[in-house]
């Protein structure tokens, strides 16, 4: 079933300032999987269009946080029935299928960090951050991440709760509205709200410029581990 897409809207004027991105920030891709893009389990309309934008804007950056859905078989959001809002699904994403693969044409840096959700059958994720294997707040915050700028599906789900999961630990968060699309207008808007609210930042891709500035690196050209005293 493909459900109703919705970009976030808006738009970025000509004489809106540049954002420069630099060693103190990430690049978080959520969810593009084959099931939230079209013909998928939860295929969003439109879902593939945020493909050539995250790809165009993935080199301004020098970390990378990709998370994806999941799901055992049995995943407590599936339901024969299913409602198509927050709780109640059609099987999606689950592990090992094709439908929870990356849509195609998406690209991912090598030393990305994949962090995957929703795995436990009785626990439903929508976000990255509370994931188990991998404290994410943590793990930014000791590379010394400052900003979080977000891309992916959907908007009113797993990428508004990405992002408000990033204000509450205290990391400036931009959600690039044009690298994002959502289910439906009506729970896209609320989602912008509240967003809002809690002081996530949009822009448009056309802002974000790289400064040059990247990371120390951490493994030498060996592959050996490099470590850095600050």
């Amino acid at each position: 079933m493909s459900t109703t897409g919705a970009d976030l809207g808006g738009g970025a004027d000509a004489g809106l300032p540049a954002v420069r991105t630099g060693a103190h920030d990430v690049l978080m891709v959520v969810d593009v999987q084959r099931d939230f893009c079209p013909g998928g389990a939860l295929g969003v309309v439109g879902g593939d269009e945020v493909i050539p934008i995250i790809n165009r804007i993935v080199p301004m950056f020098g970390r990378w946080v990709y998370t994806r859905d999941w799901h055992p078989h049995d995943h407590i959001s599936f339901s024969e029935h299913p409602e198509f809002r927050d709780g109640s699904w059609p099987p999606h994403a689950v592990q090992g299928t094709a439908g929870a693969a990356w849509c195609d044409g998406l690209e991912m840096p090598m030393n990305a960090i994949l962090v995957s959700k929703g795995d436990d059958p009785d626990l439903e994720e929508y976000s990255g951050f509370p994931a188990e294997r991998l404290d994410l707040v943590q793990f930014l915050r000791l590379r010394k991440v400052e900003r979080v700028f977000i891309a992916g599906l959907t908007a009113d789900y797993c990428v508004r709760r990405t992002a408000l999961d990033a204000r509450a630990a205290g990391f400036t968060v931009f959600v690039v509205e044009d690298a994002v699309r959502g289910v439906a207008a009506d729970t896209t808007a609320a989602a912008l709200a509240e967003m809002d609210a809690a002081g996530v930042l949009r822009i448009r891709s056309e802002q974000i410029e790289d400064a040059g500035e990247r990371p120390p690196a951490s493994y030498d050209e060996h592959g050996n581990p490099v470590r850095h005293d600050d």
